[in-house]
């Protein structure tokens, strides 16, 4: 077994504060040149914004740190799946490449539902590599889940 890339590590590092603080388990890291630049989990509840997804979170934190709305040079690293909202963000902010650990049959619009990135209308598609960090990623969530029944 080889060790998590660090992106994939701070985002599920983000995903259990986020579970801790009763937020749905999800986390992201933005990295631009091999250096982190932005890490969040999902907030929801606790910023009362339906678009505080961890996703929408480093996105916004990135594009704020430097300066910019594309983000062309850059990778985002999620532990899950991104639902339709967050990969028409990243599709805007023209990432470069996307990494994402969980499949989301129910609400992913990458492999599932939509496959946004699949449209013919779509001005930018990212890279997409799933599966990494995938088995810690769904444990988060199922616990997560489980706790809640």
């Amino acid at each position: 077994m080889f060790p998590l890339p660090i992106p994939m590590r701070r985002a599920l590092d983000a995903a259990a504060m986020a579970a801790r603080a009763g937020e749905v388990p999800v986390g992201a890291a933005l990295v631009r040149a091999g250096e982190v630049i932005a890490v969040a989990g999902n907030a929801p509840r606790a910023l009362c914004d339906p678009t505080a997804h961890a996703e929408m979170r480093v996105i916004r934190e990135a594009a704020a740190a430097l300066g910019r709305d594309r983000l062309e040079d850059c990778a985002l690293w999620v532990t899950l799946e991104p639902c339709a909202m967050c990969a028409g963000a990243i599709a805007h902010a023209r990432i470069a490449r996307l990494y994402y650990g969980a499949s989301d049959p129910k609400g992913g619009a990458v492999e599932h539902g939509p496959r946004l990135f699949g449209q013919s209308t779509l001005h930018h598609r990212p890279e997409v590599y799933g599966g990494i960090g995938e088995a810690e990623a769904a444990a988060l969530l199922r616990d997560f889940f489980r706790e809640r029944r």
